[in-house]
């Protein structure tokens, strides 16, 4: 049988001295770690490539990133196909080089609407489920979330809208009667339209970490390309053409179809030309980065 502890006697008479020197013994969690022990997890610190597979990873495990490029992969290629279709039937088959590049545009149009969609969702949805509270938690530079998130985003969009773009291009090559196309316009039809396509997805994304809302970020996305169009088409005062010109010129549309032509694209001949719609948009996407990154240090989440 075991002999139960004797319990304390409270009128026993602590030595002097005893009290000052328990007082002066380190507590059990500042003693340091045990000897011999050995953490289980290893302890490093984060770095960039460690943003980078996070973001990579809630990208492409959220069901939204799949349907918005399901969605965008179907429409350019089904109407840029469907177009080459409708034209090599016709009584009017397209002869010029430039023609047949520029029945790519409309299914890229439409698709442009999807990446906008895909870049306010991939920010603003954390702000919606609160799980950017976690992700500034594991990775408190918020400068370093937000350039992860975009370069994912940037890489994964330009792949995928060049190999489409590149795959409608060699279908209606195929299904239109058309001469053999100049190799610089071909580059701008796929690769550049492929550049320009995610920068505006970035432009999205910086919308959706300006704004927090998935909705209210979409609409201002959906307005800043629908917007001066619809504004110039009731602009009918002759005062007003020098400004009516302007928005048709610098339009988003207007500039996307620049990149299937040598001219200015189908609202003016004296818009920008070349690559200087990519330039603009650069230009205006790094800006409102700024702006988001400056957003985001400032205001709580």
């Amino acid at each position: 049988m075991t002999t139960p502890p004797t319990p304390p006697n409270p009128y026993q008479q602590v030595p002097p001295g005893a009290a000052q020197a328990a007082a002066q013994q380190p507590a059990p969690w500042q003693q340091g770690p045990v000897v011999g022990y050995t953490s289980p997890i290893p302890a490093r610190r984060a770095h960039f490539g460690d943003a980078l597979a996070s973001e990579w990873t809630k990208l492409r495990s959220v069901r939204s990133t799949m349907w918005t490029l399901g969605v965008m992969i179907a429409l350019m290629l089904g109407v840029g196909i469907l177009t080459a279709v409708v034209v090599a039937a016709s009584d009017a088959p397209v002869t010029d080089g430039e023609s047949m590049l520029a029945l790519g545009f409309f299914g890229v149009l439409l698709g442009s609407l999807c990446v906008m969609t895909l870049g306010v969702m991939s920010i603003a949805s954390e702000y919606g489920t609160g799980m950017i509270r976690t992700t500034l938690t594991a990775c408190p530079s918020r400068v370093r979330v937000l350039t992860a998130k975009a370069v994912v985003f940037f890489v994964l969009v330009f792949v995928i809208t060049a190999l489409t773009t590149m795959t409608v291009a060699a279908v209606q090559a195929a299904i239109v009667d058309a001469p053999s196309q100049d190799g610089g316009l071909w580059f701008r039809a796929t690769v550049g339209v492929s550049i320009y396509v995610a920068t505006l997805g970035l432009l999205a994304m910086a919308v959706g970490a300006l704004v927090r809302h998935s909705a209210g970020a979409i609409t201002v996305m959906i307005g800043l390309v629908l917007l001066p169009l619809v504004l110039a088409i009731f602009m009918f005062a002759d005062s007003l053409s020098a400004l009516r010109d302007g928005l048709l010129e610098y339009s988003i549309p207007n500039q996307l179809s620049v990149f299937y032509t040598d001219s200015a694209g189908i609202a003016s001949p004296t818009g920008p030309r070349g690559w200087e719609p990519l330039w603009i948009l650069v230009v205006v996407t790094a800006v409102a980065m700024a702006g988001a990154c400056f957003a985001l240090e400032k205001r709580d989440v």
